[in-house]
């Protein structure tokens, strides 16, 4: 109700007064609007609305942040299992789960043919996770959870995380990944989009390809070259970079977008879908495993 009064009324310009922010109840969107307003607001309010975004993204990051270490955490640690381990890193739950069938009731015990372990990958060889996010104005909410899960990402050691924002021009907010509120007013919501460009900045960035996932977060309505955007996504893909095109990032289902490109995407090997705040841990565990996706709703 709150934000349909400030949308259909025009009541924006309010949330430029200390006090009005100070009384209205801080959500996702009211984030959003206060970035879209970020230019224009005076000094004497900036401070009241840090604290308002700061309250925001801390319950989120309480919401999200356990439950998405944890799940990528058993991703990366199964993504390092290999088959002939060193004793001490056999992974014994799972040897003896994997040779139940040679079980020789005679001896009362299992001769295991195949060995499952931990190998050390998870400790020498990181994993690159980039977040390419849209900051036109509508994918104001997943700007908001794309910036929370990045410092939750880029808090994981062993996980290297990058986060580039994009209109039609690309900015690397990498550096301010401890902070999300930094990263929140490191961006400009509204403007035009130029996907291709992101990708190119992007991809001159990967240097370990077979242990890169790359989530693009945008609706997809590209603003400059098209075929470009295509041939870098084919090209990644043929890398060996894991691809996800998130339609949205956010609790409200799919926006509107370009069903051309998403198709266009999808026959590449890379389906563009909405995804919830709560299913993104799972999507990212079944890239780093390069595993189907959990593709709630397929373009």
């Amino acid at each position: 109700m709150q934000r349909d009064a400030i949308d259909r009324l025009g009541l924006s310009a309010l949330l430029l007064e200390p006090e009005m922010l100070e009384a209205v109840e801080a959500d996702v969107h009211l984030v959003g609007t206060l970035l879209s307003l970020n230019k224009a607001m005076p000094e004497t309010t900036k401070e009241t609305a840090r604290a308002v975004v700061r309250k925001v993204v801390e319950d989120l990051e309480k919401r999200l942040a356990t439950r998405t270490r944890a799940t990528l955490t058993g991703a990366l640690d199964r993504s390092a299992r290999i088959n002939r381990p060193r004793h001490h890193d056999i992974d014994w739950n799972r040897t003896i789960s994997a040779n139940l069938k040679h079980y020789l009731p005679e001896y009362r015990t299992i001769v295991p043919e195949r060995l499952v372990g931990y190998g050390r990958a998870s400790r020498s060889v990181k994993k690159e996770v980039v977040l390419c996010i849209d900051q036109s104005g509508s994918m104001a909410a997943s700007v908001v959870y794309a910036s929370v899960f990045g410092a939750v990402l880029a808090s994981m050691r062993s996980i290297d995380t990058r986060l580039v924002v994009f209109d039609t021009a690309v900015v690397d907010l990498t550096d301010q990944l401890d902070d999300p509120v930094d990263v929140l007013f490191g961006t400009q919501l509204g403007g035009g989009t130029d996907i291709n460009r992101a990708l190119a900045y992007c991809q001159s960035q990967i240097t370990r390809p077979a242990e890169t996932v790359m989530v693009l977060i945008s609706d997809l309505y590209e603003g400059g070259i098209r075929h470009e955007m295509l041939k870098r996504v084919a090209a990644m893909k043929a890398s060996g970079v894991q691809f996800v095109t998130l339609l949205a990032l956010s609790d409200e289902g799919a926006p509107a977008y370009d069903r051309e490109h998403a198709a266009a995407l999808a026959a590449l090997g890379a389906p563009a879908f909405a995804c919830t705040p709560d299913l993104f841990p799972e999507v990212m565990a079944a890239a780093i495993e390069k595993r189907p996706l959990p593709i709630p709703d397929p373009v």
